[in-house]
């Protein structure tokens, strides 16, 4: 298609436009096959985390959000001086904040640490332990399943069929006496 010569609509010829890159599935240009190569490969240890919204999936909307009002509250008829109201808001509101900080930096790294290390622990426990437990109870359970299926079939199902025969052959009428 490369050699194909096109007519405008004043009569000019022209060429057919060439790819430069080649097909898009097979790439012959080298540094569109390395742009592609490099989108495929993704780490999940240096993604980008969201620094506005750091409770993407919600976990704590019940939990934390304590505001002034949904712990201090002064009915009608006994309120405060509004100075006292205004400087005890800011002072919850301040001291939550930072304190919340301060908590954060000592203790915020450290509990990060130590809950990586217990969802690293559980999720080895869970791959190498677990998993393969069910699944070997499993293989295992069947051999015991066809010995009970068998012992249910030989035993029990003689004796069921024994006494249904039995009581099939009761009759029962109800007569109705006026």
């Amino acid at each position: 298609m490369s050699g194909t010569k096109y007519v405008d609509s004043e009569g000019f010829l022209y060429a057919a436009p060439v790819r430069e890159q080649g097909n898009i599935y097979k790439p012959n240009n080298k540094m569109m096959a390395d742009e592609l190569s490099e989108k495929a490969v993704h780490d999940v240890h240096t993604k980008e985390i969201d620094l506005v919204n750091r409770d993407p999936k919600h976990l704590n909307d019940d939990v934390v959000k304590i505001d002034f009002e949904d712990v201090i509250a002064e009915p009608e008829g006994t309120h405060s001086f509004d100075g006292i109201w205004k400087a005890s808001f800011t002072t919850f509101t301040v001291t939550k904040y930072w304190f919340y900080r301060l908590l954060s930096a000592i203790f915020g790294i450290p509990m990060a640490l130590i809950w990586g290390i217990y969802f690293a622990i559980l999720s080895f426990l869970h791959i190498w332990a677990v998993v393969p437990c069910i699944r070997s109870y499993l293989i295992e359970i069947q051999c015991i399943s066809r010995v009970y299926s068998i012992c249910i079939h030989t035993f029990c199902d003689p004796l069921f069929e024994a006494i249904g025969r039995v009581f099939s052959s009761i009759r029962a009428t109800v007569r109705k006496e006026i």
